[in-house]
């Protein structure tokens, strides 16, 4: 009986993808990979799975574009345990045991390491947790790792930069690695929405990992790039009542890192080189 229900979730979920938000979800993720070359032929990508609706969903899509045989990859689905209680282990892995993902799973001590940190542990348990994830990705012959950040998570840092670090920059959809050569990272879900990820997740009835550090174990948002939830959660509302007078807020935000005019840009850096308007004025 079991497994009869599991395999029905399963099915539920897949099928989810490919009719009703096939739209909202799988088109914009292959527009990513395809817009930003994120899949190549003989590419072994880790997909990083956090437990969270993101990753979670990442996994099936990247399962759903492989199915397509357009491009020759492998997969393997990564799961860091970076000190999880062992409730929220058990969550991650019925999550993925329901949903036909085949995870491997490796452990660190990540949360006991950063409990002493009073200053930005989030940040330093972030790049903690990256380094992990490289090394562990290329020990099992991956060239790439696959991170979870969506659309949403994309125009709050670039507002957030402005806003808080007092810079233009933006989330990128793939990097390479500075630590690990032969490395990159890459963002598929770059232009999938957060609310088409939610809407996924409850047509389906399911409930996912939240946060889950020693910090923060009821927050609803980490994030990887070490910013601080509270922060962003600002930014996410002020996008929000932005959106009550301009609707196209949000794509203008995003949008506006894609037409920078360097020759109205007062100062700006190029591979750590800083340049002002007056070197060439």
């Amino acid at each position: 009986m079991d497994e009869i229900k599991i395999e029905d979730k399963q099915h539920k979920a897949e099928e989810s993808i490919r009719k009703k938000f096939h739209k909202a979800l799988f088109t914009p993720f292959a527009k990513a990979c395809k817009t930003y070359q994120l899949i190549s032929e003989g590419d072994h990508i880790a997909v990083c799975i956090s437990g969270g609706k993101d990753s979670m969903l990442m996994a099936k899509l990247f399962q759903e574009i492989q199915r397509h045989r357009q491009c020759n990859f492998e997969l393997t689905f990564l799961v860091m345990d970076p000190g999880y209680k062992k409730e929220n282990r058990e969550l991650i892995e019925s999550n993925a045991r329901d949903l036909g993902i085949p995870i491997t799973i490796f452990e660190s001590d990540i949360f006991d390491s950063v409990d002493t940190i009073e200053k930005n542990p989030c940040y330093i348990c972030a790049r903690m947790r990256r380094g992990y994830l490289y090394s562990r990705a290329k020990a099992l012959g991956c060239n790439k790792i696959a991170l979870g950040h969506h659309y949403d998570d994309v125009i709050e840092t670039i507002l957030m930069g402005m806003l808080q670090g007092a810079q233009i920059q933006t989330m990128m959809p793939k990097l390479h690695s500075t630590n690990f050569e032969g490395m990159e990272l890459i963002r598929p879900l770059y232009l999938v929405r957060e609310s088409d990820i939610c809407a996924w997740r409850d047509y389906n009835n399911l409930h996912f990992l939240q946060c889950a550090c020693h910090f923060t174990e009821t927050c609803s948002t980490v994030n990887d790039d070490g910013s601080s939830t509270s922060k962003r959660l600002e930014t996410k509302k002020l996008i929000a009542e932005l959106k009550k007078n301009n609707p196209y807020v949000e794509s203008n935000i995003f949008r506006s890192v894609e037409n920078v005019n360097l020759d109205t840009v007062i100062e700006y850096k190029l591979k750590g080189v800083r340049h002002h308007f007056l070197d060439e004025y």
